[in-house]
């Protein structure tokens, strides 16, 4: 299992850590850019974790998730269009279901929209059901979005 600050996707270097904490601002587009060693840190305690795969420096696949205390809430998955169907959102997936367990949540959340029927495939797959329909979620396309719950 992924521990946090340890979340690495099958490629040609370990994806970049951001670590707001709380009150801070983390310069995600500087994250993008610099090695590892440079990113972003806070000097309060992490409350979220996220990480982005490249490849030559391309961005391939970014994820984010924020710890309540209780629950860990995936604030977003996603994945450049031709690098998908390879694995990486369920390896991010599965990093994310780690950090979760390394913080002692209790539980995963997370909205999806309901036409993405990829994503919701994958988070059917890892064990997430549906709890309801959030109307309107996505603006400003006026998208619906599934929230989902997966317990540990």
């Amino acid at each position: 299992m992924s521990a946090p600050g340890r979340w690495y996707v099958g490629v040609d270097r370990p994806p970049t850590p951001v670590r707001p904490g709380p009150g801070s601002s983390s310069d995600v587009g500087g994250a993008l850019s610099a090695p590892p060693s440079a990113a972003p840190q806070s000097t309060a305690p992490a409350v979220g974790e996220g990480r982005v795969a490249t490849v030559s420096s391309r961005l391939l696949a970014y994820a984010g998730a924020w710890f309540d205390g209780d629950v860990v809430q995936v604030m977003t998955i996603g994945v450049a269009p031709d690098a998908q169907r390879r694995g990486l959102g369920a390896e991010l997936l599965d990093a994310v279901l780690g950090y979760a367990r390394a913080v002692g949540a209790a539980a995963v959340l997370l909205e999806v929209r309901v036409d993405n029927a990829a994503a919701i495939a994958l988070y059917e797959r890892a064990g997430f059901t549906v709890l309801r329909r959030r109307r309107r979620y996505y603006q400003p396309e006026d998208v619906d979005a599934w929230s989902m719950r997966r317990e540990l």
